[in-house]
């Protein structure tokens, strides 16, 4: 199913909710015209699934046009890089016959996450006032990099260099992890072994990337820029403190991997028939019933990093519409449709009420959004299956209905409509 990208095309694919909205598929699906896919952030948290010829792979690190050998991918300076997660990914996608030659690279300039960053991403959700992590560093990660003490790839070509941050960090992290928390401190030189190793490994793939991208624009090539998590968990226009460590929003696709705003062509949303969110944080639309377990067990719904089961509700328009605006999309894509093919009812949250009065915009504060109410408009279920269906005049009358009631909603089109996992369970309009 080929979508055609015009030549020199850019464009940003990034979810448009609280993250698992399907990114994984869109992104390989417009692979197949692209003749790049550029992680720009994020780490291992990311889960991206990717379905087809009967099989599933998962990705936290790789780009999701991995799979199209066509396809260059490259991992921008804005991703937080876990040596371990990386490797065992590469030989993951080896070993189901995927030839990386010449078609991985890893910018110098991305951020290493270091043992310690996970031990320390652990012990920081203890008590009552997590943030719901997956724990695999990637806070951490980013703080160090914010103080501007953080290991790049960059640094691994230079032992001293790269003992001399290391003795630094560790030291600092030890007095931490000792003294506060009572945990055994880290050795610097077995640290040190280690990444000298992952180094060896990854040689290959590592360049500037910016220049590499910037280069390719020039040439025509076709880009995509695939984000991780959604913008609702953006960690400056998301619903903070409940969000991740960086930017996914679009203006995070530029930072993130070296590519000037100006090049970037469009905006790409991806959002489920539905919300879902993992970890703590207000979730307006919440069903803590048997519809919201339904819709679980239905779509699946449980974290393909962690396995935590996520937290199921209807679609938001209000806080879509937030996304819509912050990012700049010009066209959604809808995944998860078929989960609903049983329901009777389905609904749309189309405003907040809060003491009485209806809010005009999307509060980004977690105190006031977790106590607005949802004012819903309910919609007729078509109670027909659709994920053997391919065309958008295939669909029940009331998907269509409901669908478009999501377009006018928001003032932009629906062009690409999932119905399924795999890769051919696609409509486009």
């Amino acid at each position: 199913m080929l979508i055609k990208i015009p030549n020199s095309a850019v464009w940003v694919i990034l979810g448009a909710q609280w993250g698992d909205e399907g990114k994984g598929k869109i992104v390989d699906l417009l692979s197949e015209d692209a003749d790049i896919v550029v992680r720009y952030q994020g780490g291992a948290n990311a889960g991206h699934t990717v379905s087809f010829d009967g099989k599933t792979y998962v990705l936290h690190l790789l780009p999701s046009g991995i799979f199209h050998p066509n396809v260059v991918c490259v991992i921008g300076n804005g991703v937080v890089l876990d040596p371990v997660a990386l490797i065992e990914e590469i030989e993951m996608v080896k070993s189901a016959g995927v030839d990386i030659s010449g078609r991985l690279l890893i910018s110098h300039n991305a951020h290493l996450i270091m043992p310690y960053h996970k031990l320390l991403d652990k012990l920081f959700e203890q008590g009552d006032d997590k943030i719901g992590t997956t724990g695999k560093g990637i806070g951490p990660a980013y703080i160090d990099k914010y103080a501007r003490v953080g290991i790049r790839v960059v640094d691994l070509l230079d032992r001293d260099i790269l003992c001399k941050k290391l003795r630094r960090n560790i030291d600092a992290k030890n007095e931490i992890i000792e003294k506060i928390y009572g945990v055994t401190r880290f050795e610097v030189e077995k640290i040190i072994d280690e990444y000298i190793e992952f180094d060896k490994k990854i040689d290959e793939y590592v360049t500037d990337t910016a220049v590499y991208l910037n280069k390719a624009i020039k040439e025509g090539k076709k880009i995509l820029l695939e984000g991780a998590q959604g913008a609702l968990l953006d960690i400056d226009h998301g619903t903070y403190p409940y969000v991740t460590s960086s930017n996914p929003t679009a203006g995070g696709a530029s930072t993130g991997s070296g590519i000037p705003p100006t090049k970037i062509n469009g905006v790409i949303g991806v959002i489920k028939a539905y919300t879902t969110r993992v970890g703590e944080g207000p979730f307006p639309t919440e069903l803590k019933d048997e519809i919201g377990d339904y819709i679980r067990e239905k779509g699946h719904e449980y974290g393909a990093t962690t396995g935590r089961p996520r937290r199921c509700g209807w679609l938001d328009i209000v806080s879509l519409n937030y996304t819509i605006m912050v990012n700049g999309i010009e066209k959604l894509a809808m995944t998860k449709l078929d989960v609903l093919d049983e329901l009777d009812e389905i609904k749309i949250c189309v405003a907040y009420e809060i003491n009485g009065k209806k809010l005009k915009n999307f509060p980004t504060n977690s105190e006031t959004l977790s106590k607005v109410k949802p004012v819903y408009e309910s919609f007729k279920g078509w109670k027909t299956k659709t994920s053997n269906l391919r065309s958008y005049s295939e669909l029940p009358s009331e998907a269509r209905e409901f669908i478009e009631a999501v377009g006018k909603l928001t003032g932009v089109e629906i062009s690409i409509i999932s119905v399924g996992a795999d890769r051919n369970q696609t409509i486009l309009r």
